[in-house]
């Protein structure tokens, strides 16, 4: 599926840019490029550093008369799951910084939320950690802080900036009441 995801990507692109302005394609393009580089990251870190104690913890359900044999099909899963949803919970700047620049969300927004924040990132984590243990959900809950935190500063550099003046004019077709 990871091999697989710059096509269907590329697929998905060449079916949508078309309907896209010259501006919309470039203010997308971005977009695109952190993305894929912040879902990439995440299914590392999930492989290179959760995955050992997960697979570890459930190795750890063995005693003298039982021996833990897990099938690949278990191995592919667990290791699956865990590619997703790190890949899936690193694009929170991402997905932050959008929000931001649509009007959604700000920094201030954030900052008053972030006791809010600290709670779900943790109930994310341990609905999306494939074991029930406290390591590993502790190792998807303080990234995803961090990964808030990175989402702060990136809606304040990249997010939308207020105009100092107000609101900006009309546009100029519109009909007056004359």
């Amino acid at each position: 599926m990871l091999l697989a995801s710059p096509i269907i990507f590329w697929q998905i692109w060449k079916f949508v840019a078309p309907g896209l302005y010259r501006h919309e394609k470039r203010a997308l393009f971005p977009f695109i490029i952190l993305s894929s580089l912040c879902f990439l990251g995440g299914a590392a870190f999930g492989y290179y550093v959760v995955f050992p104690p997960a697979f570890r913890f459930l190795l750890g359900y063995s005693a003298d008369f039982l021996s833990p044999m897990p099938a690949v099909n278990e191995y592919f899963r667990l290791s699956l799951r865990l590619l997703l949803a790190f890949g899936v919970v690193f694009e929170l700047p991402i997905l932050m910084v959008f929000l931001a620049r649509i009007g959604i969300v700000d920094v201030a927004f954030l900052n008053r939320n972030r006791k809010y924040a600290v709670l779900i990132n943790f109930i994310i984590a341990a609905v999306l950690t494939p074991t029930p243990d406290i390591v590993n959900q502790l190792l998807m809950g303080v990234p995803l802080l961090i990964l808030y935190e990175v989402s702060i500063v990136a809606v304040w550099f990249f997010g939308r900036k207020k105009l100092p003046y107000g609101p900006p004019p009309p546009a100029g077709n519109e009909e007056t009441n004359e």
